[in-house]
């Protein structure tokens, strides 16, 4: 019988197949076909590399066998496969140290990357990777509205798109665009993520499309060609994808939203579920919004005209003209006295979504908010994670 070995595996129910992964590990380990992302047991050497960088920890799943699964095997996965049946001495064998020297690498990655994701309890359940790179979705601009001012520092857009098929997306979901052309080795561009803005009975009700916040970038390849798109123009899509960033079904739960720029498309999904089906029966919605300056900030009239009972916003603005720098994290501490009183509440999820880099500042928030009533925030947030109630996808 072979030694048994701990196998590195993808989640392909939680991946959202953004390529981070593949893209960041040194020894090429990671490979993708039309429909999963996988690791490559024979190439793996356990750096950890890929770890931090993935949104939402469907890269930190493990499983102890004697036999590793092929890349072939895991192309045609679903769902990841369970625990083989290995005697506890046969799993311990050579296991001690290795194991050791994972549990200090990941404690090290999650710290940046939010940790193994879990859905909330009463979610609905998602549709994952229905349409993939073999077989993408057609779907037809509908429009394509610049939110920010013209002459403003970002160019931001609202994009619809019609799909005149069956596509069901949840809010917090993603889905894929393709951009056209190939890259300098010849091969088809891979999929670009865009967070799903609209509802699930789409941005219209019931007229099957899908909404996307979109920021062009400067030297984007996918941002250019979406910002450029024009109604009537077609694009394909694949997804959707993500099975935990998704909101609970229960009208009672409270939801503490943090967002920067574009990261605000799923919380104005969040917000639009809500007016359509709970509106004043909901048990509340917080949301803290950084941006440059107003005229960078997405959505910021339609914000401005949900009622109060609905959504408290937390407008928080980084570059005002004779004003200090103000960022979310600021914000959260100059309203500790409400932010803890949500993290007290068991009914409260919390989704942290937008630039990578302001992961640290809220976090150094929870924890000094978190010690302000006796807790200590690592505890309190591995729970809330435990209970599919902390959602991060940062970039």
């Amino acid at each position: 019988m072979n030694k048994p070995i701990k196998q590195h595996l993808i989640d392909p129910e939680i991946c959202i197949r953004c390529y981070t992964c593949e893209m960041t590990c040194p020894v090429e380990a990671i490979v993708h076909d039309a429909n999963n992302v996988v690791v490559d047991a024979d190439k793996c050497d356990y750096c950890m590399a890929c770890i931090p960088v993935c949104p939402t920890g469907s890269i930190d799943e493990w499983r102890v066998v004697t036999d590793p699964y092929s890349v072939d095997d895991q192309y045609g996965w679903d769902e990841l496969p369970a625990q083989e049946d290995i005697t506890q001495s046969e799993a311990a064998g050579g296991m001690e140290a290795l194991d050791d020297a994972m549990a200090t690498l990941l404690a090290e990655a999650h710290s940046g990357a939010g940790g193994k994701a879990v859905a909330p309890a009463t979610a609905s359940k998602p549709t994952i990777n229905m349409y993939n790179l073999a077989n993408p979705i057609v779907a037809t601009v509908q429009g394509n509205y610049r939110l920010t001012e013209d002459g403003a520092d970002s160019d931001i857009r609202h994009i619809i798109l019609k799909f005149d098929t069956k596509f069901p997306v949840l809010e917090g979901q993603s889905i894929g665009i393709l951009p056209p052309g190939q890259d300098d080795a010849g091969n088809p561009h891979l999929p670009r993520l865009y967070s799903v803005s609209s509802p699930r009975d789409g941005e219209r009700p019931n007229f099957g499309n899908v909404s996307l916040t979109v920021k062009r970038e400067e030297n984007g390849l996918c941002s250019n060609y979406v910002c450029d798109l024009k109604a009537g123009d077609t694009v394909n899509v694949t997804g959707p994808f993500g099975a935990t960033f998704l909101m609970p079904d229960d009208p009672q739960a409270r939801l503490l939203m943090i967002c920067t720029g574009t990261g605000s498309a799923p919380m104005r999904a969040f917000t639009m579920r809500r007016q359509r089906t709970v509106g004043a029966k909901s048990g509340g919605m917080t949301m803290f919004f950084g941006a440059r300056t107003p005229n960078t900030l997405p959505y910021f009239g339609p914000l401005n005209k949900v009622p109060e009972s609905l959504l408290k916003t937390h407008m928080v603005f980084s570059r005002l003209p004779d004003q200090p720098r103000e960022y979310v994290q600021d914000r959260l501490a100059a309203q500790e006295d409400a932010v803890a009183e949500m993290l007290s509440d068991p009914n409260t999820h919390i989704y942290i979504c937008g630039l990578r880099g302001m992961e640290e500042g809220v976090e150094k928030a929870f924890t000094n908010i978190a010690e302000s009533i006796g807790t200590q925030w690592v505890a309190l947030r591995d729970t809330m994670r435990e209970e599919g109630r902390y959602h991060v996808e940062t970039y």
